[in-house]
């Protein structure tokens, strides 16, 4: 049962052979995430294996015979060892997270509301929501000021005029500049019609619009 209930909110780090074996695991906080480890506890028929193991690698023999009986042996033991650990793991846990009575998530101390039994997703603070709340406002009361000077300025701007935003002969973005930032080529700027105004490119010898011939 223990199991079940932290089944969604840990981490299993734990080794099951080599000279570092052992059972270690990593509780998290399902509300900020923030992590809590137990300590390491070390799995000695394992790591006992794994001395063996290092000292046949060297000598060779009858220590890789008793490395491998003694292996098995780990193996076999690994499970129910391992639940053990965690049965005592899950215990040490409870004492770093509480369960919210609405949610039923586990959360650090941190993010928990003691008096409520609750965490501060299903019982926000009350402050910390007016601060929000205040933010929220001035960040949209800003806004609106924004947005009304932005309406005022591009009032102000020659909407009319074509540009270039490419630089036909590098392809760099120029953002309207009469010259490319990139290559310092000239960007191409259109030109009225001396008779009817309508916008051409420079070097158009006859109006696309009304046909008379451009100086």
């Amino acid at each position: 049962m223990s199991e079940m209930q932290f089944s969604n909110n840990y981490r299993d780090l734990s080794n099951s052979d080599g000279v570092d074996a052992g059972f270690q695991f990593e509780f998290y906080c399902e509300r900020c995430s923030d992590r809590w480890r137990t300590h390491f506890k070390p799995y000695r028929s394992a790591q006992a294996s794994g001395w063996l193991q290092k000292g046949a690698n060297m000598f060779g023999g009858m220590l890789g015979n008793a490395s491998s009986v003694l292996s098995g042996m780990a193996q076999a033991g690994w499970h129910s060892a391992r639940d053990d650990a965690f049965t005592e793991a899950v215990a040490a846990g409870k004492a770093h997270f509480n369960r919210c009575g609405n949610c039923h998530d586990y959360v650090c101390g941190t993010c928990f509301d003691g008096q409520n039994g609750l965490c501060y997703n299903c019982a926000p603070n009350v402050n910390v929501k007016i601060s929000q709340a205040r933010a929220q406002g001035e960040v949209s009361a800003a806004s609106e000021l924004a947005n009304d000077e932005g309406k005022v300025r591009g009032a102000r701007r020659d909407v009319t005029q074509s540009m270039q935003l490419v630089c036909p002969q590098c392809r760099c973005e120029t953002h309207g500049a009469k010259f490319c930032p990139e290559c310092g080529f000239k960007m191409l700027q259109e030109v009225a019609c001396t008779s009817c105004s309508t916008k051409l490119q420079p070097g158009t010898k006859f109006c696309t619009e009304c046909g008379t011939r451009q100086s």
